[in-house]
């Protein structure tokens, strides 16, 4: 994808990024950078599951976001309990 591509943060996702730690806000905006400029970067390692996309913050946490040409909406960041609480959805 070249360029840059729009992202969008619903309100879900910026609550539970609120709640994050210091330092994983900060993994969140080095890799939200990456997902903006390069959405193939590897460190990202985004993956499909059940119609949305997930991409790795770190080894602990993840994100979930949508993808509508080149727009991403992100739906939620969290650790793995977290976002396996929100896949059942």
């Amino acid at each position: 994808m070249a360029g840059q591509v729009e992202i969008v943060l619903t309100e879900e996702f910026e609550k539970a990024y609120e709640k994050l730690p210091e330092e994983i806000k900060n993994k969140v905006k080095k890799q939200l950078k990456f997902l903006s400029h390069n959405p193939a970067h590897p460190s990202l390692k985004i993956h499909k599951l059940n119609g949305e996309w997930e991409f790795y913050v770190d080894i602990h946490y993840r994100c979930f976001f949508l993808r509508e040409g080149g727009k991403l909406t992100l739906l939620t960041v969290g650790s793995h309990r977290v976002v396996d609480r929100y896949k059942k959805y």
